[in-house]
């Protein structure tokens, strides 16, 4: 089971022994020893080296209950002890971007982190999470909406961002004129040397070419009663087939989340509540590839 890491980090126990750290000896240190009654996992440490057990204790009611049974989790050829002062050990994203900047290869890395807590991820395998979007503005909001979830995000998989950015100015010299408009002023600007308009602005009716998306374009029929020359601009429309999953937004959606095979959409303006149930949503089919114990 690959992405293995504690529910709570209070189930990890760090524990300095004398013996070697193989099975044989760390069976015979822990067994019949008491151990505190939320304790599920003991990082057994000898100088720099370190190695990983699971425990089974007689009971969990009392405080204290003696260890009945030890399952050797991940020896000290293939632990990685790491202390990173950044890392929300609770958070498993963070837990894997450790492993793979700090213990590349590890099968098992545990990290001391924030607030020096300890907890750790065995078999890293964040599952890569596209999110495409446009800019400007900048910083582009929707990968930054993502990573400001998964900064927190303690009950979602380890998950490795892989942001897909269309730039609008590139967009906008696909096709070339001398005057663009775009929906808003956040929306960005436009090639050198060409002038912009604004949408939400109603500027009169001149020759442009509109940098929108469907919406974009009922607008200006309301406004001006014709249809512009435009060039598409939603994520959503923009956002090529693929098997990775894809977390995009779209203003046709104005509520809730939607899901369309390995593609999840948000509102244009997702609040984060919005984007982290969309996160939650695209993660639901590879739940398996983690394992919170």
């Amino acid at each position: 089971m690959t992405n293995l890491v504690p529910q709570r980090y209070r189930s990890v126990s760090v524990a300095t022994v004398e013996v070697p750290l193989f099975e044989a000896d760390l069976r015979e240190v822990f067994l019949g020893r008491e151990a505190y009654r939320r304790t599920g996992f003991i990082v057994a440490r000898r100088g720099q080296d370190a190695a990983l057990v699971q425990v089974t204790k007689a009971s969990e009611e009392p405080l204290f209950s003696p260890i009945v049974d030890l399952r050797y989790l991940a020896g000290p050829e293939e632990t990685a002890f790491v202390h990173e002062p950044e890392a929300d050990t609770a958070v498993p994203t963070h837990l894997a971007r450790v492993a793979g900047e700090r213990a590349p290869g590890m099968r098992c890395v545990v990290v001391q982190g924030l607030y020096e807590h300890v907890s750790f991820i065995l078999e890293p395998s964040p599952i890569a999470v596209r999110v495409v979007e446009v800019e400007p503005p900048r910083p582009a909001k929707l990968v930054d909406q993502v990573r400001r979830v998964l900064d927190v995000a303690d009950d979602l998989p380890p998950v490795d961002l892989r942001a897909h950015v269309i730039d609008l100015v590139e967009l906008a010299a696909t096709v070339p004129a001398e005057r663009y408009l775009y929906p808003c002023r956040g929306s960005g600007a436009a090639p050198a040397g060409a002038e912009v308009r604004y949408l939400d602005e109603r500027p009169p009716l001149e020759d442009w070419v509109l940098i929108g998306c469907e919406r974009s374009r009922h607008i200006h029929r309301w406004f001006y009663g014709s249809e512009p020359i435009s060039v598409e601009m939603c994520p959503r429309e923009l956002t090529e087939p693929s098997d990775v999953p894809t977390l995009t937004k779209c203003c046709m959606l104005e509520f809730g989340v939607e899901q369309e095979g390995s593609l999840t959409v948000v509102p244009w303006g997702a609040t984060l509540d919005e984007v982290r149930e969309g996160l939650r949503v695209l993660l639901r089919a590879a739940q398996p590839a983690w394992a919170p114990a």
